[in-house]
């Protein structure tokens, strides 16, 4: 497009229409693949808890419940693709639009049956969750009577199966359904919003840029680039804070996913900070705080799905995360810092040869974000485009350049693992929207409006009780989950007490990240007890004095608004 729009000032016919159809296949079937990986995502603190037959029995109530609500999703979809067939439209060249849709029943029929071999070994037992889910589909999809009293309980079992591990999306999805099903509505209601999804313009940029930091942290950047910010800032006790700070949040901002950070790097920058003289104990606390940074630097994931949702210029929330990212970063390793051994200071002298070979290393990967940030900020490419351009870039530098990655050996790994984390968002975000346009219609953010304007009459008490809502949320739901259910109910409040959306996006992902590391729940903390075989509870007491760091930036970034909007105010009308 942009090639074809330069030199020709034309395009190809449908060129959106088309993308936005194969972000909605490469969900599903990552969906799919993610649930025969066991890989949905699902709150998983409670199941980790569990053993022997208790967690036996938490995985066939859960998935159980999983595989309802993916039948019934199932039917619903098979009922908007049957009705879509009927009207005839089409994407482009005669390709009806029917044919795109029918990946929502495949996919979900997908789910449902992957889901049910999931969740227990015993074949009567799969052929009875299969029967079960079935005869539930058949009752929605021909509107059988559902009472109110039936559709509350059903719900509290969906939340129940939500604790003991089901797949956040069913507990929403099956939400939204029983809603629509007990009020007499058709539950295609819900396949078609999951389907309205895709026409929302920006949303190819979230798998694009999902793949970039794949393709990135799967091949050589991890170590090139660490080897640079050791070279500058050298192997003292203190610098390792703030190289493992600056890494850390490199590749969480391109991945979003602060578990392929730790993980990915952890073994890398353990040995660094161990090195360096910090004692074990501190050293993973650090990880662990280190991993939730990124969110906030662009074009962090958690920024371009705020804005997709709350349907706010990309560009201004970028712009808007890199100051709150900047003080959020200095904070931690100012932190960091203090935690390093005093008696263990390394002199450290910068040698300019190691600075100049380490920097001609890692040039190509160095020079990734100025040629995206051009093409988008200069309006060569829309960003979509950027994003397109961004993974063309990084799979050659990686593939062709450095040779890191193998096209035969690595690529579909890494495909299959990108595919997998942007299927389980896109699959939440799909049935979110079902569930937000369900309550608009009842009018319940208006009443929640009218409910918190008579109990927190001040602005400043409305932000106090959001951040402790917001820390609260993110011990429990991933960031992504957070973002698709609350910002749709959170923005009505915030406007009505003259809260800028901008302002909303960075305090709400500001404090998610503090609830990434926040005990007992903090789903950081988990992935660092698992990368590095430590207890829990040891992890929780290396972590916990990092809360004061991120719950200061917190306070700094509610407080201050002009911190999140100052850019895009000065900038955004500029670009």
């Amino acid at each position: 497009e942009i090639g074809l729009r330069a030199m020709l000032g034309t395009g190809i016919a449908g060129a959106a229409s088309f993308t936005q159809h194969f972000v909605l296949i490469a969900g599903m079937l990552g969906a799919a693949v993610a649930a025969r990986e066991g890989k949905l995502i699902s709150l998983a603190a409670v199941p980790a808890l569990l053993r022997g037959q208790g967690l036996e029995v938490a995985r066939l109530i859960a998935g159980a419940v999983a595989v309802a609500v993916s039948a019934v999703l199932c039917a619903a979809s098979m009922q908007l693709v049957l009705a879509e067939r009927a009207g005839g439209n089409v994407i482009a060249y005669g390709i009806p639009v029917w044919v795109g849709q029918a990946i929502l029943p495949v996919g979900f029929a997908l789910i449902a049956w992957r889901t049910a071999r999931a969740a227990s070994q015993r074949w009567p037992v799969r052929i009875a969750l299969i029967t079960a889910a079935g005869v539930a589909a058949l009752a929605a999809a021909h509107g059988m009577p559902l009472t109110d009293s039936v559709a509350w309980a059903a719900i509290a079992v969906l939340i129940l199966a939500a604790v003991l591990g089901a797949p956040v999306f069913a507990a929403i999805g099956g939400t939204a359904l029983l809603l629509f099903w007990s009020d007499g509505l058709p539950i295609a209601a819900v396949a078609l919003d999951h389907y309205r999804l895709v026409l929302n313009p920006s949303l190819p940029m979230l798998p694009l840029f999902a793949l970039v930091g794949y393709l990135l942290a799967e091949g050589g950047a991890p170590r090139r680039l660490i080897r640079v910010f050791e070279a500058i800032f050298g192997a003292s006790s203190r610098s390792a804070a703030l190289v493992t700070v600056l890494a850390c949040a490199f590749f969480t901002c391109f991945s979003g996913a602060s578990g392929v950070t730790i993980i990915a790097l952890g073994g890398m920058l353990l040995p660094l900070l161990l090195k360096a003289g910090y004692k074990e104990k501190r050293a993973l606390g650090l990880l662990a705080a280190a991993g939730s940074l990124g969110g906030l630097v662009p074009p962090g994931l958690p920024l371009v799905l705020y804005a997709v949702v709350a349907r706010i210029p990309i560009r201004d929330m970028f712009l808007a995360g890199i100051v709150p990212a900047l003080l959020m970063l200095a904070l931690v390793a100012l932190w960091g810092s203090a935690q390093a051994p005093r008696r263990h200071e390394v002199r450290h002298s910068i040698c300019w040869r190691e600075v100049v070979w380490a920097l001609y290393d890692a040039k190509w990967e160095l020079a990734w974000p100025p040629v995206v940030f051009i093409a988008l900020f200069t309006g060569l490419a829309t960003p979509v485009e950027a994003a397109a351009v961004a993974v063309i870039y990084a799979f050659a530098i990686e593939v062709l350049v450095y040779r890191d990655l193998s096209v035969r050996q690595d690529l579909p790994r890494v495909l299959k693992e990108c595919g997998l984390l942007v299927g389980g968002i896109l699959l939440i975000l799909g049935v979110a929207l079902g569930l937000s346009n369900y309550l608009v219609d009842a009018r319940i953010p208006v009443r929640a409006v009218e409910w918190a304007a008579a109990v927190l009459p001040e602005r400043w008490m409305f932000l106090v009780v959001l951040n402790l809502f917001l820390v609260l949320v993110g011990c429990f739901l991933d960031i992504f989950s957070a973002i698709v259910v609350l910002v749709p109910l959170l923005l009505p409040l915030a406007s009505a007490f003259g809260v800028d959306p901008i302002h909303l996006g960075i305090v709400l992902l500001v404090n998610l990240e503090l609830g990434y590391l926040t005990p007992p729940i903090g789903m950081n903390l988990y992935f660092t007890a698992s990368r590095f075989n430590k207890p829990l509870p040891e992890i929780f007491r290396a972590a916990l004095p990092a809360v004061g760091a991120y719950a200061t930036g917190m306070v700094a970034v509610t407080a201050l608004p002009f911190l999140s909007t100052g850019l895009p105010r000065l900038l955004g009308s500029q670009l």
